[in-house]
């Protein structure tokens, strides 16, 4: 969905994105790796219209942090 900008479950194109965030206390839609908001990672979710297909997505220059992070 986030390369062709169709669903991969129906085919359908009315496809949404909906940025991350990182709100007060840790809402939104991100992964906490630190202390503060400032370290969050943010989440992008993309909504197929159609059927309620969803998929969510962290940039790469991001995973280093997360393997840092929860990596055992």
């Amino acid at each position: 969905m986030k390369e062709n900008s169709l669903c991969s479950n129906c085919g359908d194109n009315d496809i949404l994105l909906i940025p991350g965030n990182a709100g007060a206390y840790g809402s939104g839609n991100n992964i906490q790796v630190g202390l503060t908001n400032l370290s969050a990672i943010l989440v992008d979710r993309y909504v197929c219209c159609n059927c309620g297909y969803t998929e969510e997505w962290i940039k790469l220059e991001d995973i280093p942090k997360l393997k840092k992070k929860f990596r055992r």
